[in-house]
C-alpha cells in the first residue's frame, strides 16, 4: 500500500542524519515522502565540536567536515535519483539536538526525520540522547525510523493514556489511518508492575487492589472507546487493545504481533529538565519497537 502524503500535505521536511548505518531507514523515507507529497527536503549533519577542540584539533575537525559532506552528497545523489533536490546544511556546535531544533524552525519544517541509535540494554532505555532531546524540543513531529523499517501504513497503532498528549496522537492517527485506509489499532496499556507493587505491607488491602486494578483495566477501556468513537465518526475501522504489562513493552510487543509498520504517539512536551528526559514511554517505546514512530506534538 502507497504510503502517500500519509501525514497529508507537507511543505517542509528536514532529515537529521549522522552518517551513520542507523540513519539509512531515515534518508529512504525522507526522500519518498518528499517525493510523493512535493514537499521541499532538506538534510542537516551535526559535527558535535566544541571550540577548545576546533582550536586544538583542527585537522580533524576539518576531516569530520570533509565526511559529512561527502554523506550529504551522497544523500543528494539518492534522491536525485527519485527527481527529489535536497538542500545539504553542515553545523559544528556542542549541542547537536538544539542545531537540529534551530533548523526545522528556521525551515518552518513540518516534520524532523531521523534515526535511531541504540538498540540494546541501556541504549534502549535510553534511546539516544540527541533523539530524545530533539523530540524534547522540536518545534513539529518527529519521525524516528530504525535502519531496516519501512513505512506502509497497512497497520497502524497509536497508544492512548487518556492524556491530551495522546488525544493529539489519535488525532493524527485517525487522519493517517483515513487518508492511506489503514488497518488501525488503539491499544491503552495497564501498568501490571504498578498493580502488583500494592502490597498489603504498602498500605492497600487485597479490596482495595483488586478495586483499583478493576479501575485501571476500566479507564483503559474508557480511553479505547473515545478513540473508537472518533474513529467511527470518520469511517474508520478500528481495533481496541488493552495490553497488561511496563506500557513501553506492551506496546513493543503488540506492535510486532500485529505487524504495525507505525507506531503513533505523543510527546509529553513538558518544560525545564523534564524536556531534556521526554516522556519516558515514549522514549523507551521508540528504543524498543521494531517499526518507526512518529511523535506528535501538542501545540
Amino acid at each position: 500500500m502507497e504510503t502517500t502524503d500519509f501525514m497529508g500535505p507537507l511543505k517542509h521536511i528536514l532529515l537529521a542524519t549522522d552518517g551513520s548505518a542507523s540513519s539509512d531507514g531515515a534518508i529512504k523515507e525522507a526522500i519518498y515522502l518528499s517525493k510523493s507529497c512535493t514537499a521541499r527536503l532538506s538534510a542537516v549533519h551535526v559535527l558535535e565540536t566544541n571550540p577548545e577542540f576546533e582550536t586544538e584539533g583542527l585537522s580533524f575537525v576539518e576531516k569530520m567536515e570533509t565526511s559529512a559532506r561527502e554523506h550529504l552528497e551522497a544523500v543528494r545523489k539518492e534522491a536525485a535519483a527519485q527527481n527529489v533536490e535536497v538542500e545539504v546544511i553542515v553545523r559544528r556546535t556542542d549541542q547537536p539536538f538544539k542545531a537540529i531544533v534551530e533548523e526545522a524552525g528556521r525551515l518552518k519544517s513540518d516534520v524532523i526525520i531521523m534515526g535511531r541509535r541504540g538498540v540494546s540494554g541501556l541504549e534502549k532505555m535510553l534511546m539516544g540522547s540527541v533523539t530524545a532531546k530533539v523530540i524534547g524540543y522540536a518545534p513539529c513531529k518527529v519521525l524516528v525510523v530504525p535502519r531496516e523499517a519501512k513505512i506502509s501504513c497497512k497497520n497502524i497503532m497509536v497508544a492512548t493514556d487518556g492524556s491530551k498528549y495522546s488525544s493529539a496522537a489519535a488525532t493524527e492517527a485517525l487522519g493517517i489511518a483515513k487518508r492511506c485506509e489503514s488497518n488501525l489499532t488503539v491499544l491503552a496499556a495497564v501498568h501490571s508492575e504498578a498493580l502488583a507493587s500494592m502490597t498489603p505491607d504498602t498500605g492497600y488491602t487485597q479490596n482495595q487492589q483488586e478495586m483499583i486494578a478493576k479501575q485501571e483495566f476500566e479507564r483503559a477501556e474508557k480511553n479505547i472507546a473515545a478513540i473508537k468513537a472518533l474513529a467511527d465518526k470518520e469511517g474508520v475501522s478500528a481495533e481496541g487493545v488493552v495490553a497488561e504489562g511496563r506500557p513501553y513493552e506492551a506496546i513493543a510487543s503488540a506492535a510486532r504481533d500485529k505487524n504495525i509498520d507505525l507506531i503513533v504517539v505523543g510527546s509529553h512536551g513538558r518544560t525545564g529538565l523534564s524536556k531534556l528526559l521526554m516522556g519516558s514511554v515514549t522514549e523507551r517505546v521508540i528504543g524498543h519497537a521494531d517499526s518507526a514512530v512518529l511523535v506528535v506534538k501538542v501545540q
